[in-house]
C-alpha cells in the first residue's frame, strides 16, 4: 500500500465518520464542502528513537 492510498483512505474513512457524527463546529470549518484539504506530507524518519521525532514535532508548533 502506498502512503498515497493510505493517507487517501485514513481522510475518507475519518471524514465519513466525522460526518455520520454530525459535529456541529466541524461544519463551520469546511474547505467548501470538503472536511480535509487535498494535500498531506509523509516522510520517513528511520531509525530515530521515538523522543527525538516528538521533540522535532514540538518545535514545529512554536517558533524558536
Amino acid at each position: 500500500l502506498s502512503i498515497a492510498a493510505l493517507v487517501f483512505k485514513l481522510k475518507g474513512t475519518s471524514s465519513v465518520i466525522i460526518r455520520d457524527r454530525n459535529y456541529p463546529s466541524v461544519k463551520s470549518q469546511l474547505w467548501g464542502k470538503a472536511l480535509w484539504s487535498p494535500s498531506y506530507f509523509a516522510s520517513s524518519c528511520g531509525g530515530a528513537p521515538i523522543s527525538i521525532i516528538r521533540q522535532y514535532i514540538d518545535r514545529q508548533k512554536a517558533p524558536d
